[in-house]
Order: structure tokens, then sequence, then C-alpha cells
């Protein structure tokens, strides 16, 4: 299912994936630098599944020339493109607007972001907080850390420990500026970057799949569906 989210400025589009009871917490689900892709949608799914109502918005909606070919050979080249054409600014309110989209049903609500969404998660808690933050690999992190005071809900953050683009020493900085007693932090040996991410280039199946066990229990005991 789909629908358009009224930004002030525009209707940006979203998808929608509600769960079996038709109601439930929402989840805004923010996507990779790939978009709205396969992967993210397997993501909603799972989402969904737990019981949650999953509103996975499409970023890039405001740029032209915004589909990427997820077959082809320069995939991650167009959607480096994409990125940094992308006004951030924007992009956070237009993700506020999706929150509070999902606020205005009165039942939580929780953001999960992966890589460029991770980030995009962790500034949109610092202007809009939400009930539970997942944030994996957040790549805009580094740069955010400002904001970490801001930060107000619990929040759970996942890094792989081979990650070439978090590099160890900036994940200890992240570290060091969300570590609070009601937050969980995990750093899996191993792991590069968008490890969670199943292209082959990327995905560490032994993280990938405690990583998401480990989402799931934080979701229920901070974002319970019952």
């Amino acid at each position: 299912m789909t629908l358009e989210i009224d930004t002030g400025s525009g209707l940006m589009p979203a998808h929608v994936w509600e769960p079996a009871g038709g109601t439930g917490p929402g989840i805004l689900l923010l996507q990779e630098i790939f978009g709205v892709s396969d992967y993210i949608k397997r993501r909603a799914v799972d989402l969904a599944t737990l019981g949650y109502y999953v509103v996975a918005p499409e970023i890039y909606w405001r740029l032209d020339d915004a589909e990427l070919d997820e077959s082809a050979p320069d995939l991650l080249d167009q959607a480096i493109g994409l990125m940094q054409r992308l006004d951030w600014p924007t992009a956070v309110s237009d993700s506020v607007a999706a929150l509070d989209y999902l606020r205005s049903r009165e039942l939580g609500v929780g953001i999960v972001g992966f890589c460029f969404g991770g980030g995009l998660a962790f500034n949109v808690a610092a202007v809009s907080p939400p009930d539970a933050l997942v944030s994996y690999y957040g790549s805009a992190l580094p740069q955010l850390l400002e904001l970490a005071p801001d930060v107000n809900a619990v929040s759970l953050h996942h890094f792989g420990d081979a990650d070439d683009y978090l590099k160890p020493d900036a994940v200890d900085r992240i570290v060091a500026a969300v570590d609070r007693p009601e937050n969980e932090i995990y750093r899996y040996p191993g792991a590069g970057h968008a490890f969670d991410n199943p292209m082959p280039a990327f995905h560490h199946a032994e993280a990938s799949a405690l990583a998401w066990s480990r989402t799931e229990v934080f979701l229920s005991r901070h974002l319970p569906t019952a």
C-alpha cells in the first residue's frame, strides 16, 4: 500500500505495511542510500510481522531522475550521486512529517534506519523525539554528534568492527556521545558497513541475524505491540 504525506511543501510518497491485526505502534523506516529497495521492503515486512504499522517514505522524492536500477553494475555510484544531491535539512523535515503522520495515530512511534537512514533517524530523533530509535551503522553520525544531548529517546546502535566507512575511532566517538545507561550499543567482529544488506558485497550473515534478533527484543521492550 502507498500513501502521500503532506510535508507542508508537497506530497511525499510513502510505502505502508500493516500488521495482521490492522493496527499497531508505528515504525518510521528510513532507507539506505539505495532508496526504498527490495531489501528495505523485506525489513518492512519483518517489522509488520512483529505487529508494527510501518511507513517507509521515499526520501529522494524531490530529486529528478531518482529511480535506481538495483541490477545495474554502477548501482552504488548512482546511489552516492543521489545522496550528494539531497538537501539534508529538507530530508530531516520530510522525515519528521512522516513521523508526525505516525504519531497522529496515537499508538506510539519508533524509528528504524539503515546506513544513510541510520544517521537521518538520529537527526530526526533530535528534533522530534520518538519512543524508541534503532540505528544501523549510521553513516552521518560522526557529523551529527553535537545533536546527541537532544536525542532523548532510548536507542539501539549497531556497528561492524570491520567497517571501512565508519572506522573504529569514529565509532569510538559515536559510542562516547550516545552511551547512556538505557541505550544499547553493539559492535560486531568481522562485519563491515551495511552488514545487514543481503547483497553479497555487504552481507555478514552472523552479524545480520544477531543484530536483528537484538532489534526485535529492543522494540518489544520499548515499543510493545500488545
